[in-house]
């Protein structure tokens, strides 16, 4: 079912995760006051905001390559997570934003886990 239907979906939700970490990671590169303030809050310094942005342009861009597209779900799916925690314990809001796309990843992730190569098996030794 290389090209069947269940393929076509995960697909449409690597674009959908891709669009939405592109947009974040651009936020956070491009200085938008909120992301700021926000960044202020977690009290790491600017330099985190930075650093996740770059993150998430990553993952987003590694989420388009077929190769890569399963680390590029496991870099997202981690971000997630951070984001998760940052919410519940240093800042406050509502952590679901982050949830969803932490569902969405954890599903590209589980159903592009042949793509992960060496991630998913030790290496042979010589």
């Amino acid at each position: 079912m290389k090209y069947g239907v269940m393929n076509k979906a995960v697909w449409v939700l690597q674009v959908l995760l891709a669009l939405a970490f592109m947009g974040a990671g651009g936020a956070k590169l491009a200085g938008v006051p909120a992301m700021v303030q926000m960044f202020d809050a977690i009290g790491l310094g600017q330099w985190a905001r930075y650093a996740t942005g770059a993150i998430e342009l990553l993952a987003a861009l590694l989420l388009m390559l077929p190769a890569a597209c399963g680390l590029g779900a496991i870099l997202a799916a981690l971000t997630m997570v951070g984001a998760v925690l940052t919410h519940l314990i240093l800042i406050g809001g509502s952590p679901l934003p982050a949830l969803v796309l932490l569902v969405i990843a954890s599903t590209v992730v589980w159903h592009r886990r042949d793509r992960l190569g060496p991630l998913r098996t030790p290496r042979e030794q010589a």
